[in-house]
């Protein structure tokens, strides 16, 4: 074993895409999810690293879907709780984002996480976003993480900072 431990290298490179042709600022953030949906964009790259995407949106709303694999597995057997918590903190963030104006930003503040069931590895899952309230300094979300039978595995709500970028 190496210094980089049990698991190959991975590179990770990543560029901001269309950055010379398209001020993504001056878009709202519905429009630049859209532009992701499209594949116009890339997903940001946590999606690509916990591996999920997203698969629906509409302001105040996403949907964003994902399978665990064993390499998300904690020492008890199950998926661990931050993958969970990864894929429910995109959902309630970009539910804010979608409802963004062009020249605002989010991020979140806190994270509450409820784990309702075990996840396990192979299981389809859909973490669904929801703009609860957003204000001009704060917004308001929750999502819930569900298998495509319905089952409901965890739920979150989050607060986000609203700010003008500069």
């Amino acid at each position: 074993m190496d210094a980089s431990g049990p698991w190959p290298a991975r590179p990770f490179h990543w560029e901001p895409p269309l950055s010379d042709t398209l001020d993504l600022a001056a878009l709202s953030g519905l429009d630049q999810l859209q532009l992701m949906l499209d594949g116009r964009l890339p997903a940001a790259p946590i999606a690509e690293t916990v591996g999920f995407r997203l698969t629906d949106l509409a302001e105040g709303r996403v949907v964003f879907e994902g399978e665990p694999t064993l390499a998300v597995y904690n020492p008890i057997g199950s998926v661990h709780g931050g993958w969970i918590a990864t894929l429910l903190d995109s959902a309630c963030g970009c539910a804010v984002h979608s409802a963004l104006r062009p020249g605002q930003a989010y991020t979140t503040l806190e994270l509450k996480t409820v784990f309702h069931k075990a996840l396990k590895a192979g299981t389809p899952v859909r973490a669904e976003g929801r703009l609860i309230q957003a204000g001009r300094r704060a917004a308001f979300s929750e999502a819930d993480l569900r298998g495509l039978d319905g089952t409901l595995y965890a739920t979150a709500t989050s607060t986000c900072l609203v700010m003008e970028r500069s």
